[in-house]
């Protein structure tokens, strides 16, 4: 399953860029985000969760690439994802900069991907929405 979801701001790519190198930047992507662990460009994110009757903490690892674009993936040790990647990627339009969001995800084997599809696009989009109020307000 691939969801995608996208928005501008008014800011270069390298403003952007310069947002992204705060740590700030990643506690705000999810409510009650928080970094567990730092090395270099990589950060370790643990994130609480209630869905499917389950509860628990989401963990993440986002990294830094040399073009400043993200790359992320879920550490999947519950019994939802086989696998959950995406990536964020900066564009350039002049004074302004197109952010885009892409999740990818295989879920586990008695799990139906579309009961997971509508919490998943709503997790994407409150990124989307966290992320660009953090960009427009930094």
């Amino acid at each position: 399953m691939k969801l995608e979801s996208e928005f501008t701001v008014e800011r270069h790519r390298d403003e952007v860029v310069g947002i992204f190198d705060d740590d700030a930047t990643f506690e705000a992507i999810l409510p009650d985000t928080r970094i567990v662990k730092r090395e270099g460009d990589v950060r370790h994110t643990v994130t609480p969760y209630a869905a499917m009757g389950q509860s628990g903490e989401a963990r993440f690892v986002f990294t830094t690439l040399v073009d400043g674009n993200l790359r992320f993936e879920k550490i999947c040790d519950g019994n939802v994802w086989r696998a959950l990647e995406g990536e964020v990627t900066l564009d350039e339009d002049g004074p302004f900069t197109r952010v885009a969001l892409r999740m990818e995800g295989r879920t586990r084997a008695l799990v139906p991907e579309l009961a997971i599809r509508g919490p998943l696009r709503e997790q994407l989009e409150q990124m989307a929405d966290s992320l660009r109020r953090r960009l427009e307000n930094a």
